[in-house]
């Protein structure tokens, strides 16, 4: 990086701050703060939807999801058009009818307060614990770049996501994630071209396209069902509908989005544009991945694609066994590179047997050297206890840092910052609306003026802030970012979407039986989690199944005592 790139990246960020704090100074009453005064129109909902989603963890973890894994992340998505029409459909109306602020107030007037209570605090958990982990990647970049430890960096990206976040609320939020979405997808376009730009001359893009399909990473769509795959069609479009109907139809950091819209028109157009635009988005950024992939057939890969570690470990007594593994690694990538080229001659010419026998030996070569690059990672952490050694995440970012030209890896990391910033923004707005009306004004100060729940929800903001860079700063994430991100939403989405079904379709189940079913079903996925190997897409569908049923039974044996 050079001083352009650090213009680029902190002017954006400057410019974001300051520009959401001057224009939403000043919120007066609760209802500006956690609402935004209902006067967002569709396409603003939209955008500070898939803004609101599309973490830094998207940019930086989803690329390098598909150089190692292929394009059947994608699948992950398909459930979300049929969850954006029901939630229309159903759980809009209904929010807007009651005038409420949360999700969970709606379940006080169906249930009793100890139900409203559970969902807020089993919301509150989850969406903690990811703030922490969407944190936790602009910090990795930062910390990378600069060589800083991770948690001053941490300390401070929250302390600016703090500023115009506790500042303005949920139209903060919403106004600065424009700009933030305007960046994202110019700088994640260019870096897709740029990619491709320095393949070599006599590769067209359709021989990209050829060669990333023959060596299986145009996987699209998985038609086997397998309970133990974790991206197939049919998790994507069972297990991921409740998933999104749970993320967008209960989770407080989505439905503050839509609930700030100017009408119910307003709102159900911004989930459709959301649910219509999401899956072509993920699929650039998936693709951009493998544009990723198909220029490091043509230039050598780092052998660990996390540098600052490895140069760490190149300092200790295991450096000669990391040297020789690297030669290793580079006497490989030329006999990988000569069947690559062999494989792009049959391609141009067509021969489908040259391409079919010159792809299975770049395959046998990819192994190897990922069995190269497993001995390396064993190493490292030999040499460094504790370290972690999953760099999936740091592929993109070194792609980035050391093959694009200054001023575009400022930009790219804008990119990833102001990601991380807006998503960061909108769930900290959810945690303290929900802290603030579910909690602290329900079951703590039921009696106070306007000015003290205002001044309540901006501490609440700050508070869960300085959690999140607490948790971003103690934990390792052993998972790439953004699996273990839909991991931890898994682990509860389905008990909330089970609570909220119940209520709305459930009519004669009262509270005692919800409430008794909610736990026993978080026990359920809790057990599926620590001791099966049952996809995790697979825990939104069976928590809420566990919740309708059980309530059902509890009922039914209440009724008949």
């Amino acid at each position: 990086m050079n001083y352009l790139d650090w213009v680029i990246l902190f002017g954006t960020i400057a410019f974001i701050v300051l520009y959401g704090t001057w224009r939403t100074k000043g919120a007066r009453n609760i209802e500006g703060y956690l609402k935004g005064d209902n006067s967002m129109k569709w396409w603003m909902i939209g955008i500070s939807i898939m803004a609101t989603q599309a973490s830094a963890i998207t940019f930086l973890s989803t690329p390098g999801q598909a150089i190692e894994d292929g394009m059947r992340f994608l699948q992950f998505y398909f459930g979300l058009p049929i969850a954006m029409v029901i939630i229309s459909v159903t759980m809009v109306p209904i929010y807007y009818k009651l005038k409420v602020y949360t999700a969970y107030e709606y379940l006080e007037t169906r249930f009793d307060l100890k139900t409203r209570l559970l969902a807020a605090i089993l919301f509150l958990i989850l969406r903690g614990l990811s703030a922490g982990i969407t944190l936790f990647a602009p910090a990795l970049v930062l910390s990378t770049i600069l060589g800083w430890p991770t948690s001053v960096t941490t300390i401070l990206i929250g302390s600016l996501v703090i500023i115009y976040v506790v500042s303005g609320g949920t139209k903060a939020v919403s106004l600065t994630q424009r700009q933030q979405m305007a960046v994202i997808m110019i700088g994640m376009i260019l870096a897709g071209v740029l990619a491709y730009s320095m393949l070599p001359k006599d590769v067209s893009f359709s021989d990209t396209v050829v060669l990333a399909g023959s060596l299986g990473k145009l996987n699209l769509v998985n038609l086997e069902f397998n309970l133990s795959d974790r991206y197939n069609i049919w998790s994507g479009l069972i297990a991921g509908t409740f998933l999104f109907l749970s993320y967008f139809g209960t989770d407080q950091s989505q439905v503050a989005r839509y609930l700030s819209g100017s009408s119910i028109a307003e709102s159900r157009l911004g989930l459709m544009f959301n649910g219509l635009l999401k899956i072509p988005m993920q699929f650039m950024i998936l693709f951009i991945g493998i544009m990723v992939f198909v220029f490091y057939l043509f230039h050598q890969s780092p052998v660990f694609h996390n540098t600052v570690l490895k140069e760490r470990a190149l300092k200790t007594e295991q450096a000669e066994v990391l040297k020789g593994y690297e030669q290793d690694y580079t006497n490989l990538y030329q006999k990988k590179r000569a069947s690559v080229d062999q494989l792009v001659d049959a391609i141009h010419a067509d021969d489908e047997d040259g391409i079919k026998k010159n792809s299975q030996n770049v395959k046998v070569i990819a192994q190897q050297e990922t069995t190269i690059r497993d001995s390396v990672k064993a190493t490292i952490a030999k040499a460094i206890p504790g370290a972690k050694t999953q760099d999936r995440d740091y592929i993109f970012l070194n792609f980035v840092l050391n093959h694009l030209p200054n001023g575009i890896i400022g930009l790219l990391l804008a990119v990833m910052f102001s990601a991380a910033m807006s998503s960061m923004a909108g769930e900290l707005n959810a945690l303290a609306s929900t802290t603030t009306v579910d909690i602290y004004k329900r079951a703590v100060q039921k009696e106070a003026d306007a000015a003290h729940y205002l001044a309540a929800s901006r501490w609440f903001t700050a508070l869960w802030a300085i959690l999140a860079m607490v948790f971003a700063m103690l934990a390792t994430f052993a998972e790439n970012l953004i699996q273990f991100v839909n991991i931890v939403g898994s682990l509860f989405y389905g008990t909330i979407l089970g609570i909220f079904l119940t209520a709305f379709y459930v009519k004669h189940v009262k509270g005692n039986a919800v409430f008794i079913a909610a736990l026993v079903a978080e026990c359920v996925v809790l057990y599926c989690f620590f001791y099966t190997d049952i996809a995790f897409l697979l825990y939104n569908f069976i928590g809420c199944a566990v919740v309708i049923v059980a309530a059902l039974l509890i009922q039914f044996f209440f009724k008949s005592r």
